[in-house]
């Protein structure tokens, strides 16, 4: 009440307390009203006259210039040089933000453009309303059309490509590990759906927490190792970003938190890393449904703090490279792990298929292992997850599927048709007929198949790997029978190899090994011997001879590590272009480094529960026949798992006839 009292006339008094003055009490407010107006008629009267009308004292000389008495405040030029600069980053991060939305003008959120080529990112549940066609507005005023890339409906990230016949402007991605809590950070996007002059807001705010884990909803959606941010995100901002003030992404926008009673921010938004992006990003550009990883175990607390293994599946890859109940889990990814919301945060970010260094103790004692990652849902379940909230625009119906015909029903009449066409407004009106969108455009960049966004990038990849791989010399040419003369790499063992589509064979000084190529490839993958380097050898010579699509069914996966020798630190891999191929009743996976026609890997992947072989061929040089020439390599290391089988060095590569005999 004392409060109320102070301020129920607008006025700013002392208040009496009357716990200590009770007998104050029932006079305080009057004396409150009295104590006020005394001191406003004070300041107001001129003294010098008492008893006559209060007269403005005459202006002084010192006050008779306000540029005297307020001179102009000097601004240090350091302060006008951040401000133009703050502007200056802030202009550029707003040309490369996008808003999105549907055809119909449904939807409605924000995205960024990372190159000029046009891809841009967005959240997936702002392209999952959109559909596969969706327009996209800069601040320059141009509306784009955009067609779906790659989705990773578990992260809530989608990739984009906008088409325009000139580069677009775009903003570079940052290195999200470097933010640290109370760094400044602003977010750019379309909050509200608000920017119909398609101009976008900026809110300023500071990182508030880093590596945040934010628990699965529903059945997909995981915010895992995210940015919290106090700069103000708000329905519509969904998917724009969040920078530093280099102007660099750090983040994309997606979760944040709203008043209870309206959908205002309370300053709690979450942004998904970039460096988690990033990891998603080749495999996100092959057009393909993308899903994180797991390790076939699960970590808890004990009572002495440690984080240890739970649960273990002995299926899986981590069982198989030494992994035991009891373990202490001390870092995966080469990111340290204390608690088990931390191995959430770091296994939340990595991609299914991933290998990775894990460290654990036991007994006192460090090990490093390098674990395969599986993925959190098979093919088939990730297919039927996005299919399901994802529909394409206007009701169109999914490739492959059949629409029953009912003789009985009456034929529609033209209007009725074209109140269920999306665009009927814009082709009916000229004058907005060239502002239309361009379905040829996103029909000749758009192929829907079961399992992918948009095929269409995929088949763009998987043919520019192939063209790499013609670049090495005549491979296509390549004769179909050869003779490999060599030895032991560690030690001056001879080594014969003598292989055919259908069988091969392997001499080892006196020892020699058969096996038949053509059928039951899995059975030789699951015995871990040396016949796994025929296998994989006559996989990567069937491939080189035929090409993507005459050898199997042939789908690019993106990009994934590769390590040297002996060397387990995700630092040390290099990040190389991977062909999957359906060979028979195996998988083979062909790795080759960004832009080279040299196959650095070779894994033929048989059943589950078995490790694939890996054939890691080098020292290419090159081989020349009687039909051509090209690089092939001349040292073959046959591992499984990260045990190293054998190690051959080749001499010669000869070509051989149909009876064995050799063009020597």
């Amino acid at each position: 009440m004392d409060d109320l009292r102070r301020t129920q006339h607008g006025l700013a008094a002392p208040v009496i307390r009357s716990a200590t003055l009770p007998w104050l009490r029932p006079w305080a407010p009057r004396f409150t009203l009295w104590l006020a107006a005394s001191i406003w008629m004070l300041g107001s009267w001129n003294f010098s006259g008492w008893g006559t009308e209060p007269v403005a004292a005459p202006p002084s000389a010192e006050s008779s210039s306000s540029a005297e008495v307020f001179p102009p405040v000097e601004v240090d030029p350091v302060v006008l040089a951040a401000q133009q600069q703050r502007v200056e980053v802030m202009r550029r991060a707003s040309e490369a933000t996008i808003s999105i939305f549907g055809l119909d003008g449904g939807g409605g959120g924000s995205g960024v453009i990372i190159s000029p080529d046009g891809y841009a990112l967005t959240n997936y549940h702002v392209s999952s309303a959109c559909g596969d066609h969706m327009r996209c507005g800069l601040s320059d005023g141009r509306m784009l059309d955009a067609v779906i890339v790659g989705i990773d409906a578990t992260g809530d990230v989608s990739l984009i490509k906008l088409f325009d016949e000139q580069p677009l402007p775009f903003a570079p991605m940052g290195d999200s590990d470097t933010v640290r809590v109370g760094m400044w950070a602003f977010a750019v996007g379309n909050p509200f759906v608000l920017a119909t002059n398609l101009q976008p807001s900026v809110s300023l705010g500071m990182i508030s927490g880093v590596h945040r884990y934010q628990y699965p909803a529903g059945t997909l959606l995981e915010y895992a190792d995210c940015l919290q941010t106090d700069a103000a995100i708000n329905p519509g901002n969904s998917g724009g970003p969040l920078f530093n003030l280099d102007g660099e992404v750090v983040g994309i926008n997606g979760r944040c938190s709203f008043e209870k009673r309206g959908r205002v921010n309370v300053g709690v938004g979450y942004a998904i890393s970039m460096n988690q992006i990033k990891m998603f990003l080749s495999a996100l550009k092959s057009g393909r449904l993308v899903d994180h990883a797991t390790l076939g175990a699960t970590v808890a607390t004990d009572a002495s703090g440690r984080v240890v293994v739970s649960n273990l599946l002995s299926s899986s890859d981590a069982y198989r490279r030494g992994l035991r109940y009891g373990d202490q889990v001390v870092a995966l990814a080469d990111r340290e792990v204390r608690t088990t919301n931390m191995f959430k945060n770091i296994l939340g970010t990595l991609p299914r298929d991933w290998r990775v260094p894990l460290t654990i103790r036991r007994e006192g004692t460090l090990h490093t292992l390098l674990v395969r990652l599986d993925g959190v849902h098979t093919e088939q379940e990730l297919t039927k997850l996005v299919s399901s909230e994802m529909q394409p625009p206007g009701g169109e119906q999914e490739e492959g599927g059949e629409q029953e015909e009912d003789e009985q029903a009456e034929p529609q009449h033209e209007e009725e048709k074209d109140a269920g066409d999306p665009l009927h407004a814009w082709r009916a009106d000229p004058e907005l007929a060239a502002l239309a969108p361009n379905t040829q455009w996103v029909a000749a960049h758009l192929e829907r198949r079961p399992g992918f966004a948009n095929f269409y990038f995929n088949r763009l990849h998987r043919d520019r790997m192939w063209t790499q791989m013609r670049g090495g010399g005549d491979v296509e040419r390549l004769p179909i029978r050869w003779q490999l003369r060599g030895q032991l790499a560690t030690e001056p063992t001879p080594v014969s190899i003598r292989i055919t589509p259908q069988q091969g064979r392997l001499e080892i000084g006196s020892r020699s090994v058969e096996a038949g190529l053509a059928r039951e490839r899995s059975d030789l993958v699951a015995r871990r011997r040396e016949s796994g380097l025929l296998l994989a050898l006559e996989a990567m010579l069937e491939f080189l001879r035929t090409g993507p699509q005459k050898m199997g069914d042939t789908v690019y996966l993106g990009t994934m590590p590769v390590y040297p020798p002996q060397r387990f630190s995700l630092r040390d891999a290099e990040q190389h272009d991977v062909l999957r191929v359906l060979w028979g009743d195996v998988e083979v996976r062909l790795f080759a480094p960004p832009a080279s026609s040299q196959l650095t890997l070779i894994e033929v992947h048989g059943d589950a529960g078995d490790d694939p072989i890996e054939l890691y061929p080098s020292h290419y040089r090159e081989v020349t026949w009687s039909a051509g020439t090209a690089a092939l390599p001349h040292r073959l290391r046959l591992q499984y798992g990260t045990d190293v089988h054998m190690i051959v060095d080749i001499e010669q590569w000869i070509p051989a006839s149909a009876h064995g005999d050799t063009e020597e």
